[in-house]
């Protein structure tokens, strides 16, 4: 079954205009016609179950039919990771959705080796992620900024796990209430970096294990601990 992410409200007998990238992956990738059934959700009204009532060049519309799941919440947990090379980064952000995170906050560090971030293109790999997933939402993606700047007006109820190497600091644990981790850039985060960190109440230094982990292996390995209880 097609999932695809909209941002028009769902409701009985409501029609929905698909984009023109929809469209085209619908009637030139997977050869879909009118009257064929997909699904759809938003993150606001579940996942619908809708039919195609026209497709042509660049263009289709959809007929929501029956709600076949409501809306149900995320797990709280936010993904605070440096920004790493393209392709590295594309697959911290598809992998991070998989597994449930509701929020993702890029950062430039001390070792930051990337100079930008393309917003659209990580916005577009964390709607893939989500239809693929059978997620109803996808993560809300913040704009990349410094580290000590997310850090200033960090919320203080949630805390922030940092995943250290090379440090005495205890193991992850699943979370309770809101909660967010923070994974370094390649060569880890830095000496003034680590001292930024320790100025904050928030900031709970965690190990992932004995083995010293690739950025994105750390960013999987940390939020599958994180997520324990909600995963799948």
């Amino acid at each position: 079954m097609i999932r695809l992410h909209v941002e028009a409200a769902l409701a009985a007998e409501q029609a929905i205009d698909a984009t023109p990238g929809q469209a085209h992956y619908l009637g030139t990738v997977m050869r879909r016609s009118a009257g064929d059934v997909v699904r759809l959700f938003n993150g606001r009204d579940g996942e619908w179950e809708a039919r195609i009532t026209a497709l042509g060049r660049g263009k289709a519309v959809f007929t929501a039919e029956n709600l076949v799941r409501p809306q149900a919440d995320d797990a709280d947990v936010w993904l605070m990771f440096a920004v790493l090379k393209r392709d590295t980064t594309d697959l911290v952000v598809q992998k991070a959705t998989e597994l449930g995170v509701s929020a993702l906050l890029p950062v430039f560090t001390e070792r930051t080796n990337a100079a930008r971030v393309n917003a659209q293109r990580l916005e577009a790999i964390a709607i893939e992620a989500a239809e693929q997933s059978e997620r109803l939402t996808v993560p809300l993606l913040h704009p990349a900024r410094p580290l000590h700047e997310a850090l200033a007006d960090w919320p203080a109820d949630r805390l922030l796990f940092a995943a250290t190497e090379r440090a005495v600091a205890p193991p992850l644990r699943a979370a309770r209430g809101p909660a967010a981790l923070l994974v370094g850039p390649e060569g880890g985060v830095g000496p003034r970096d680590c001292a930024l960190l320790e100025r904050y109440a928030f900031v709970r230094p965690v190990s992932l294990g004995p083995r010293i982990l690739r950025a994105e292996t750390a960013s999987i390995v940390g939020l599958a601990l994180l997520l324990a209880p909600g995963c799948g």
